[in-house]
């Protein structure tokens, strides 16, 4: 597999440190709300990427981070009257409500940043005995003048870098230079702390990373995953601190997913331009979520608008009631090919399939290009709904193409079952069977009419040489 390494700036071969194990750190929530569209995304990402690995044959050790204390932490906490670890509690159980609902896996490692305070103090106090750390009146920071290679990941240089901070207002922080970042902040007034070498505080939110990393995963990881807007400063940061403290390389590949825009204007929380998935699932099913957001290669922006959602229902619904269909006329077809076109018709689906799974599979090989991947299925989606219209088909062909089709939407995490439009209620059911009883009578009219209460209810229904078929619109 080739991946885009935001580091080299290049699609280089994904090859692992240790043989067929791929270690991956993915940057996670700050656990003061509900997560928004735009953390669904790195989210969805690397979930997928996993599970491509990990049905590639790698093993794949992923470990996501929760950000538990941090300025929006505190001050969401003592906005609530509540504790740090209590809304933090609280936040990662709904946190994980949508992300099964989104069908995202549990990682194999959460670490929380409170819990990890320890190393977090160790790797502070090894960049302070390298000579990279030094101590102010309000924390400990890392000097990145001792650093030649800051700026590495992001392309930015550091001359250009304090032009830029010595136009704005100056801080009231006591730094060697504006663009040293902290790694241990002393306690204020009415903040949670921790006791430590330099005094009571608690950790910047750079190191918290760069110690969890490395605590649970080695001081050299494979993967490292998070949204581009995380390449500067945080990322670089991480790197910084990182290989200073350790002497080894940090990462040896660096992945970043693309922005959304909303409306096709960059999403911010400062401009109140974005949505919480746990709202967006009160409008639209959560796997019409993913899909939505696999249609795009990971690297490239998304426009985020109600007429691309709705667009997006459409196609995965056309992807559902193909399976449906297969399944559908499976039940009555026969076991072996009743004819000479049908024995052609299976040839065709079997060489559809065959094409299909190889293009899919080149897609997410390149640079986990989901949108190809997506677009080999509509091309095995086309030929399936060919061969259910021929006569004779055999049942063992139709439900060969369905598997194939679960097991290429598994990888990319969507669940056709997980649909709540595959549950027909029995008020509709029973709708359906008194228009096939009326029929049977020649009561056209009254067949017609509840064809029509069919359709108001939200379902159609189609006559099959099996039977009618019913399905949500």
């Amino acid at each position: 597999m080739k991946i885009y390494n935001t580091l080299t700036h290049q699609k280089e071969e994904l090859v692992p440190l240790e043989d067929n194990h791929i270690k991956m750190y993915v940057c996670g929530p700050t656990v003061y709300d509900f997560f928004h569209i735009g953390n669904a995304r790195p989210f969805i990402t690397y979930d997928t990427l996993r599970r491509y690995l990990e049905h590639s044959g790698y093993k794949v050790t992923y470990v996501q981070n929760f950000t538990d204390i941090d300025d929006k932490v505190i001050k969401r906490a003592q906005e609530e009257g509540t504790t740090i670890g209590e809304l933090s509690d609280r936040m990662i159980k709904e946190y994980f409500k949508d992300a099964d609902a989104l069908n995202i896996k549990r990682a194999d490692i959460y670490p929380r940043a409170t819990e990890y305070i320890d190393a977090i103090i160790d790797l502070v106090k090894l960049l302070e005995e390298k000579g990279f750390a030094y101590t102010s009146s309000d924390g400990v920071y890392f000097e990145i003048a001792k650093n030649p290679n800051y700026g590495k990941l992001s392309g930015k240089n550091i001359d250009d870098l304090l032009a830029g901070a010595s136009e704005r207002v100056a801080s009231k922080e006591d730094k060697k230079s504006p663009l040293d970042f902290v790694l241990w902040k002393f306690k204020k007034e009415g903040e949670p702390f921790w006791p430590s070498p330099w005094g009571e505080g608690r950790p910047g939110w750079h190191i918290e990373c760069s110690a969890m990393t490395r605590a649970t995963l080695g001081d050299t990881i494979d993967l490292h995953c998070g949204g581009v807007d995380l390449v500067f400063p945080h990322h670089e940061n991480e790197i910084a601190q990182s290989e200073c403290a350790t002497g080894k390389k940090f990462v040896r590949y660096w992945m970043h997913n693309g922005f959304i825009n909303i409306d096709k204007e960059k999403m911010s929380k400062s401009k109140g331009n974005f949505f919480l998935v746990r709202d967006l699932t009160k409008q639209y099913e959560p796997m019409v979520l993913r899909f939505f957001m696999l249609q795009a290669q990971y690297r490239m922006p998304i426009n985020f608008e109600k007429e691309l959602l709705d667009a997006a229902v459409v196609s995965w619904n056309r992807i559902t009631t193909c399976l449906d269909n297969l399944e559908h006329v499976a039940k009555s077809a026969p076991e072996t090919d009743a004819t000479e076109v049908a024995k052609n018709a299976v040839q065709e689906l079997e060489r559809a399939v065959i094409v299909a799974e190889e293009k899919w599979n080149r897609g997410l090989a390149d640079d986990l290009n989901t949108a190809d991947a997506i677009a080999a299925i509509f091309d095995l989606v086309r030929a399936a709904n060919i061969a259910t219209s021929v006569p004779g088909i055999s049942s063992k062909a139709l439900l060969k193409a369905q598997d194939k089709l679960l097991e290429l939407l598994s990888v990319l995490g969507l669940d056709p079952t997980r649909s709540e439009k595959n549950s027909v209620p029995a008020e509709i059911i029973e709708l359906v069977e008194r228009r096939q009883t009326a029929k049977k009578e020649k009561d056209f009219a009254l067949a017609d009419s509840l064809r029509d209460e069919i359709t108001a209810a939200g379902f159609k229904v189609e006559d099959t040489p099996q039977g009618p078929k019913v399905s949500a619109l």
